[in-house]
């Protein structure tokens, strides 16, 4: 009776980490590192991260839209070397804590933003940006070719570059 029991456990135990071996989720994909201005190829798209630009809001009264944290708004360009049409999936930002955080859905106010919904054709270049509401600090772009059967990954490295705060007329005379 004792060997069949232990017999039964190891058993149990085989099946229960060779069932929850393929799900655990923590594969790890290898990611090369790019600096901005590099030309990124991840999969059939080849992204070029031009400049980011942090805003306190977007827009003016009363149609003005206060973020959470900071808006950071990322320029770029995607081109699709490929021979059909490609989804370019939604981007990332990946903190100095590996906390990864996702680009806006919506997004009301920005000039160039891309949509969160997009496709490119083959052969055709998509210029313009998409937005975070984050901290201030230094991120890395997750791009990836949004395939979950073979995914491929890029980073890009975004120092944190802070531009001069531009007064309008009203502020600098002080009223």
């Amino acid at each position: 009776m004792y060997d069949a029991m232990r017999t039964l456990t190891f058993i149990a135990v085989c099946a229960l980490t060779a069932l929850t071996a393929g799900c655990s989720g923590t594969e790890q994909i290898s990611a090369k590192m790019y600096r901005m201005g590099e030309r990124v190829q991840v999969g059939p798209l080849i992204y070029t991260i031009l400049d980011t630009e942090w805003y306190d809001h977007f827009g003016e009264l009363p149609n003005e839209v206060i973020p959470h944290q900071r808006f950071l708004t990322v320029r770029l360009s995607v081109t699709n070397s490929g021979a059909a049409t490609a989804d370019v999936p939604p981007a990332s930002l990946v903190d100095s804590n590996n906390s990864e955080m996702h680009e806006l859905s919506e997004v009301r106010g920005v000039r160039e933003w891309l949509g969160y919904f997009r496709s490119v054709q083959p052969a055709e270049t998509l210029h313009g940006r998409i937005v975070f509401d984050v901290p201030s600090g230094p991120y890395q772009l997750r791009l990836s070719n949004g395939d979950p059967e073979n995914p491929k990954i890029a980073l890009v490295d975004m120092p944190l570059q802070m531009s001069p705060v531009v007064l309008k007329p009203k502020q600098m005379a002080g009223q």
